[in-house]
């Protein structure tokens, strides 16, 4: 078990998400609006917060279905502040699930922080008869709390993910998300961080990355990377026209292109040839897999590169990152 500092400032940013939904009946898990329940309101709905140093702070309100650059750069620019500050330990961010392992992944890549940076969620609204959010929260607040945490890590369930990991798995229950073959780096046990595996060293230093930072806040958009897949009877039909229509009209060319392919990142023959046309046009191609579980693992040498280890949402940010210079 893990020593927890009570005393220790933390910070909540709040970002909206199913974890701030309201629903008309509190029956309805499914029927909600997410995003319109305050952080504020969120933290006083938890009686064993009560007390603690903690701030508050709203950076967004959205369902995180509807996440983008906007937002991103707004929480990397926010936890940033926070972190540098002495005093303060964490920063706890309660996220929508749709895009909380891209948004976790984000913020891994860009500010490589010292301190914990923990995002947690909900999968039913704050209106349910048995409401998930508010534990996940008080464990969240436990993490970031932690004498050992550091890095992005994502808290659900008990359960304490990876950035690098975690993966939103089921459409319903509350234990939605994995971290595949890694495992979970720990749990949470009545207010007290247990941890499976040793952490990797921090990144010591700077609590975050001020140059990688600074350049993702210099730039108003990253650059379009476009994810597709791969399945039975894929012709490439639809990039045939994309790449068309950019003869025309280069700026709807997309910079990059994530593949989802069946199986070890294979592909059908005919996206493939058309993938490789988008190449010589000077889009960078990347084959993830559309699998749950297993990376692409390198074989033979061939004309399009792998993602290795990510899946092809984080794989996609990646390429965004790297044609960004990161």
């Amino acid at each position: 078990m893990s020593s927890i500092h009570s005393s220790a400032r933390r910070v909540i940013l709040g970002t909206g998400g199913t974890i701030a939904g309201r629903a008309s009946q509190a029956g309805d898990n499914v029927g909600y609006v997410a995003g319109q329940v305050s952080a504020q309101d969120l933290i006083g709905a938890v009686p064993a917060l009560a007390g603690m140093p903690l701030e508050v702070e709203q950076v967004a309100q959205i369902d995180s279905k509807d996440m983008g650059f906007a937002v991103w750069q707004r929480l990397a620019r926010r936890v940033a502040h926070h972190l540098v500050r002495e005093e303060v330990t964490g920063v706890v961010i309660t996220h929508g699930t749709d895009t909380l392992e891209e948004t976790a992944y984000f913020l891994q890549q860009v500010l490589r922080p010292s301190k914990p940076v923990v995002l947690t969620c909900a999968m039913r609204p704050a209106t349910a008869l048995v409401p998930d959010g508010p534990q996940n929260l008080l464990d969240a607040v436990a993490v970031a709390g932690d004498a050992q945490a550091h890095g992005v890590v994502a808290v659900c369930a008990g359960l304490i993910h990876a950035a690098e990991h975690v993966a939103k798995v089921h459409t319903y229950r509350v234990d939605a998300f994995d971290s595949g073959d890694a495992g979970p780096l720990g749990c949470v046990e009545e207010n007290r961080v247990r941890w499976f595996h040793r952490l990797p060293a921090g990144a010591g230093g700077s609590s975050v990355d001020t140059e990688r930072l600074q350049r993702v806040l210099t730039v108003s958009a990253l650059p379009r990377v476009e994810w597709i897949t791969s399945h039975a009877d894929a012709d490439g039909g639809l990039l045939q026209t994309a790449l068309e229509l950019a003869l025309a009209h280069p700026h709807h060319l997309p910079q990059g292109i994530v593949v989802a392919g069946t199986g070890n990142g294979t592909l059908h023959h005919g996206l493939e040839a058309v993938l490789r046309l988008a190449q010589d046009r000077g889009v960078r191609v990347v084959r993830s897999s559309r699998c749950a579980r297993g990376r692409v693992v390198p074989g033979a040498a061939g004309a399009l590169a792998e993602s290795l280890p990510l899946p092809p949402a984080k794989a996609r940010i990646a390429l965004a990152l790297e044609l960004l210079g990161l």
